[in-house]
């Protein structure tokens, strides 16, 4: 019921930014929370934020918090993570993902869909 579509990853020097995006298919996105994951390679899929249905609600891994925010806009279909201060470890494909629960969180097998994923690499 929902197609997420991720864009926005490339290359930055630490210390600096990226805007990544998620759009969206169908009406129905604002009945669903929202999640972005990362995973490095040789990592298992890490959670990065989550934001519920209304976007009231948000909340970060302790990696990213106060550098990352996470933000929606339903009546655009579309998802942001706003990533600052970048750091080489950050380096990793970043997916986002769709669930019709309340009760998805930081497992990745509580999400229902998911994006194909966007890379980003942080350069020292």
């Amino acid at each position: 019921q929902v197609q997420m579509v991720e864009s926005g990853g490339g290359l930055v020097q630490a210390g600096g930014s990226l805007r990544l995006s998620c759009a969206a298919s169908g009406r129905t996105f604002r009945d669903y929370a929202m999640a972005w994951f990362r995973q490095a390679p040789g990592k298992e899929r890490e959670f990065v934020a989550r934001i519920s249905w209304s976007g009231g609600s948000t909340y970060y891994a302790d990696s990213v918090k106060g550098r990352f925010t996470i933000s929606r806009v339903n009546t655009k279909n579309t998802g942001y993570l706003q990533m600052n201060s970048l750091k080489p470890e950050d380096t990793a494909v970043y997916f986002c993902a769709a669930s019709g629960s309340s009760s998805s969180w930081i497992l990745p097998r509580e999400w229902t869909y998911w994006g194909q994923g966007t890379q980003v690499t942080v350069s020292s």
